[in-house]
């Protein structure tokens, strides 16, 4: 892990003044405007908000997924809108990890190989045996050769988090990891969520409309019509 990322003198994440405005049939429309806020090296930070308020495009906008009209992100000091789109990749790759509410698993590829799929594109020779040992881990040791059309939503989104987590990325982003489940499978991949982070000490940032999902987090922050309140 990067020593910036653990630096205490160095903010995990700042968003600065980020702003982000599209065009639509009424002319332009405002989705976030000015949002300011830092997260130091290992918090957890819950975004919560009503449907429609930004929280989503706050969280592109922290991965480099989005680019802001107005405003930067800096991960670990780093200006991420001062690199090219192939330098924010590559920033991705290295040094973060995500969880999408629909998984996106890609359906023609085995749990195994979906979880093994980061580690091999940044060349790493022990991807299948860390792999494996990362779905032993959510408890998917029997499904490794399955594919998602085959996996139950819960199955699904834990293969999605030892994907995310098999890297052990300083950096953790989860966009309502569990908008797509049932409570009861919801609540286990929320605390297998936690349990995984505490143990890799990353910085994660949640976006949840669930207000007992972001009590677990030690901060939370609140945005209403783009803006934070």
């Amino acid at each position: 892990m990067p020593e910036s990322f653990l630096s205490s003198q160095v903010p995990a994440i700042e968003a600065i003044n980020l702003t982000k405005r599209v065009a639509d049939a009424t002319g332009e429309l405002t989705i976030l405007s000015g949002v300011d806020f830092t997260v130091e090296a290992g918090d957890t930070l819950a975004i919560v908000g009503a449907s429609g308020s930004g929280k989503s495009t706050l969280l592109g906008l922290l991965a480099g997924l989005d680019t802001p009209s107005a405003g930067t992100v800096r991960l670990a000091g780093t200006d991420i809108f001062e690199l090219d789109e192939d330098g924010r990749a590559g920033l991705r790759k290295n040094q973060l990890g995500f969880v999408f509410q629909s998984f996106q698993l890609l359906g023609h590829l085995t749990a195994l190989e979906n979880v093994m799929l980061p580690l091999e594109l940044r060349g790493d020779p022990n991807a299948k045996a860390k792999a494996e040992a990362m779905l032993g881990r959510v408890g998917l040791s029997s499904r490794l050769r399955h594919y998602p059309k085959y996996l139950s939503g819960g199955e699904q989104q834990r293969v999605a988090l030892a994907r995310a987590f098999v890297s052990e990325p300083p950096l953790l982003f989860a966009d309502e990891p569990t908008g797509s489940l049932d409570a009861a499978t919801g609540e286990a991949v929320i605390n297998l969520m936690f349990e995984l982070n505490h143990e890799r000490k990353s910085t994660l940032v949640l976006v949840t409309h669930d207000t007992s999902i972001a009590a677990l987090c030690k901060r939370t922050i609140t945005i209403s019509a783009g803006r934070l309140v």
